[in-house]
């Protein structure tokens, strides 16, 4: 059994022509979570499967969607904005693979970059409970992390009221937080003025955890809002599972809009919340490459 594992390799060699149907699929590029997303619907993976935790309370297919890129990106398929964006390379995007190639590109690339730890027996297991590690060629991810592990550390009444300052920061008004249990996960309530004509009212849920939020979450929400406001918003550190991507803007029923961990920190970002503006520089190993052969 261990040696058929060992050919097999890691589960998430097996999202590797996936991650790259999906970003061609998309134009050639892609947002991290618009992949998820696309490789989730081409794999088949079942709302159950997306749910799954690590023992460190990630979820379990993100995480080998990001393993799944990481050595793509190592191997020369992918290539990453500054911001973020996952893109094919020309390699990328002429590749078909079979298992039996992206097998051969996940023990290629992963020898490279092994340490004397990592040759020990059980490495491959490992991998698949551990963080896949940030953008190797990112400048702007590595403070990412670190503010939704400040944003998880908030008491609920402090996330509660964080949310309230980043819709005042949106231009919403007259926000309030209610944080009354029994209102059906209803957190707070906010006017969004599109002009001096129009305004909306919106009820909004704030969830700090680092799992997926449901379907019946989303219905739940809904229900609770229904009659009592336009529009509703639930903003989450964690991420949102297909299916409840689909429920959120089901036919014949008020829309709502959903907020997950990336678009979270973008929000930040864009509005310089919480977060001081620093310029560094990292050596760009890739440029040096070509300097190193011999002609």
């Amino acid at each position: 059994m261990a040696r058929r594992r060992e050919q097999q390799g890691p589960q998430f060699v097996e999202y590797f022509p996936a991650v790259l149907s999906a970003l061609r699929d998309l134009g050639g590029s892609a947002r991290p979570v618009e992949v998820r997303d696309r490789v989730a619907k081409i794999a088949k993976v079942t709302d159950e499967d997306q749910e799954a935790l690590l023992p460190s309370g990630q979820p379990q297919f993100d995480n080998r969607v990001a393993w799944a890129r990481f050595y793509l990106a190592k191997a020369g398929f992918i290539d990453a904005s500054r911001r973020g964006v996952w893109t094919l390379t020309d390699k990328g995007r002429n590749a078909q693979l079979s298992h039996s190639d992206s097998l051969n590109i996940f023990k290629e690339t992963h020898a490279q970059f092994e340490t004397k730890d990592e040759t020990q027996s059980g490495t491959q297991d490992t991998s698949e409970n551990t963080l896949a590690p940030e953008d190797p060629v990112s400048t702007t991810t590595d403070h990412r992390s670190e503010l939704l592990k400040t944003l998880m550390a908030l008491p609920p009444d402090g996330f509660e009221r964080f949310c309230q300052r980043l819709l005042r920061e949106s231009d919403f008004q007259d926000v309030t937080v209610t944080g009354r249990s029994g209102d059906g996960g209803i957190d707070g309530i906010g006017i969004l003025r599109v002009n001096p004509l129009v305004r909306f009212k919106v009820l909004f849920q704030c969830k700090r955890y680092k799992g997926s939020v449901t379907p019946s979450q989303v219905r739940d929400f809904r229900g609770a809002m229904q009659g009592r406001a336009d529009k509703g918003i639930i903003i989450t550190t964690g991420s949102f599972t297909t299916d409840a991507k689909k429920e959120a803007i089901r036919d014949g029923v008020p829309p709502i809009e959903l907020v997950d961990g990336e678009e979270l920190v973008e929000m930040m970002e864009s509005l310089e919340l919480g977060l001081k503006q620093v310029r560094a520089f990292r050596v760009d190993d890739v440029f040096f490459r070509e300097f190193g052969k011999t002609i």
